[in-house]
């Protein structure tokens, strides 16, 4: 058999896992419920954030009004960071759902499938959910509190691939998350939310990286997270990226060159910690233990 017939049914089988994979997510994240009643869900809970956001900005800053750039770079950051905890902290979560609620993680190691692939599976997932969350944040903010996004002048050549890049890395730092976890009993099953709101704070979601201590300014500098939030806001509304005085001097070629290098490096280091920590998971006899879910 030729090299090229072999890879065409490796190629469909992986797809397959793939698609399996993002289906189970679907029906775990939606609790196995119906449809309709996922959507009252999947509306409120969005309207609440971007409330409470409101509110906290009308507190704070009483001498601005919505239409000021602060709260469209506030507003933004939140809306997009909504992926990061989805995709990041799920992808680490699914590891002690698996093994410790279900009691199915070993089954799925002795599978003929990757097991990387079924963890992408599962945070595409929770992008799916988190991306219902993230267009009604957006729709409520245009309609509500007059977002200024104007669909025909958003620049989506740029809009399109950077949000592809960031959510690969977002997966990576997933795959770290969900190694961690394969070490780790279920109690510390709110790691993956730890860290979500460390990277909500170095990384600019709802204030820029300038205000924080210059020591822990350089944290920020080294997430991909606070390249791609700057790149998102500037490819929808391009007069927030005034509201960062470290990052205003840079181009948007200099950002995506920042993005994907760091994307990069971040790739190889979370593929290399996920295998260590699968190693150590198998050889310790982790993959089948359980510590009274």
């Amino acid at each position: 058999m030729r090299r090229s017939e072999a890879a065409a049914p490796a190629l469909g089988g992986r797809w397959r896992s793939l698609r399996t994979a993002v289906w189970l997510g679907w029906q775990i994240e939606s609790n196995w419920a119906r449809p309709s009643v996922f959507a009252v869900y999947a509306v409120i809970k969005p309207l609440s954030v971007a409330g409470i956001l409101v509110l906290m900005f009308a507190a704070i800053n009483r001498g601005s009004g919505f239409d000021s750039p602060a709260f469209t770079y506030m507003y933004l950051g939140n809306a997009f960071y909504l992926y990061v905890g989805a995709i990041m902290s799920g992808m680490g979560w699914a590891v002690v759902q698996d093994r410790e609620h279900y009691r199915m993680l070993k089954s799925m190691y002795v599978a003929p499938m990757d097991f990387r692939l079924y963890l992408v599976g599962r945070g595409a997932a929770r992008f799916a959910v988190a991306s219902i969350s993230v267009l009604l944040t957006l729709l409520v903010g245009m309609l509500a509190f007059g977002l200024p996004i104007d669909v025909r002048s958003v620049d989506w050549l740029m809009f399109v691939p950077v949000l592809v890049v960031g959510l690969v890395a977002l997966a990576f730092l997933g795959l770290t998350m969900a190694g961690i976890m394969l070490l780790s009993g279920q109690q510390s099953w709110g790691l993956g939310e730890l860290m979500a709101g460390a990277l909500y704070l170095f990384s600019g979601a709802i204030f820029p990286i300038d205000v924080m201590p210059a020591a822990l300014r350089p944290i920020g500098l080294a997430l991909p997270a606070t390249y791609w939030l700057e790149l998102l806001r500037r490819s929808l509304v391009d007069s927030t990226g005034s509201v960062s005085i470290i990052l205003r001097d840079w181009s948007n070629q200099s950002l995506v060159v920042a993005l994907l290098a760091l994307t990069c490096v971040y790739a190889i280091a979370s593929l290399a910690a996920f295998g260590w920590c699968n190693h150590r998971a198998r050889a310790r006899g982790l993959i089948d233990r359980t510590s009274n879910y």
